[in-house]
């Protein structure tokens, strides 16, 4: 089939703009459903937003032509014209309307976003992220090939004119790579981030960094991340991240290299999700330590 890229590139940035005024508005009024019974309550936030910014993504690249209809839909919610794509491609569009819906629920901070990547089997191979409420009038991040971009929207010019004007973000530009995020081991993350701190990284919360997990990466306050079984819509982009800025994602319980052959369907959470403990980090030396702290870890994500 036909690369899907330079479609996705040129007519996802705007319409992913009208999806970020959308979850602005909607997020003003009484917007939160039922329908989630994991447990945890991140996995189990839902709101309308999620709903209607998917049917308005999905709607989009659905009338971006065979190229994108072409793709794999992999999204975190069921609505959206999705029969419309191909059932079986070596592409996947993966799809998250509404990344940090409980924070954007209970308005407890800005940092949702708005987050769309394409992969094949091995990798990613696009990615683009929008925070509506970060900054004065919202903020982009990009990753394509090698360019990582990451900057301030401007709503008075053009969505790609905005994202070619963002100067790139290079590999060899000052980080913190020894500083990690730890999450999605149910109960334990403080637990997991105090071995991972032990082993002479620094290991840290989501609720104690100052902002979304894939822009504090690409801007070098987080070196990586450590999660038990990330789902495959929002985490992949961190995957993106890491190997273009030079490092690489590892499942720490073989060693394996992460790609998307093996995926398995979180029957509680309804979604699907990558096996094992997936080390992700800027630093190759990192993900080595990594590895070798959670090598022995539970595997299985609801165990105790």
């Amino acid at each position: 089939m036909s690369d899907p890229i330079p479609v996705l590139t040129a007519e996802l940035p705007r319409v992913v703009r009208w999806a970020g005024a959308l979850a602005r508005q909607l997020r003003r009024h009484d917007i939160a459903l039922g329908g989630k019974t994991s447990g945890f309550s991140d996995t189990d936030a839902l709101t309308l937003a999620d709903l209607s910014v998917q049917e308005l993504l999905v709607a989009a690249l659905r009338d971006m032509g065979p190229a994108v209809r072409g793709c794999r839909i992999e999204a975190e919610e069921t609505t959206g014209d999705l029969g419309r794509f191909a059932d079986r491609s070596e592409w996947a569009l993966g799809i998250d309307p509404i990344d940090g819906t409980r924070e954007y629920r209970d308005r407890t901070g800005n940092r949702y976003s708005v987050m769309l990547h394409a992969r094949t089997a091995e990798t990613i191979r696009y990615s683009m992220v929008y925070l509506p409420e970060e900054g004065p009038e919202g903020t982009w991040l990009e990753v394509r090939d090698d360019r990582i971009v990451l900057g301030p929207d401007d709503h008075a010019r053009p969505a790609r004119t905005v994202l070619d004007a963002l100067p790139p973000i290079t590999a060899d530009q000052p980080r913190n790579s020894r500083r990690i995020l730890v999450s999605g081991f149910q109960g334990r993350d403080a637990e997991r981030a105090q071995a991972v701190s032990a082993a002479g990284l620094e290991g840290v919360l989501g609720n104690d960094t100052p902002g979304s997990l894939f822009p504090l990466v690409a801007n070098g306050y987080l070196g990586g991340a450590l999660f038990h079984t990330p789902n495959v819509y929002d985490f992949p982009v961190c995957m993106h991240l890491a190997r273009v800025l030079g490092g690489d994602v590892i499942r720490a319980h073989d060693g394996r290299r992460v790609d998307f052959r093996e995926m398995w369907r979180d029957e509680r959470a309804n979604m699907f999700r990558l096996p094992g403990i997936v080390a992700c980090a800027a630093d190759r030396r990192v993900v080595t330590t990594l590895v070798e702290v959670a090598r022995g870890w539970s595997t299985d994500r609801y165990s105790r």
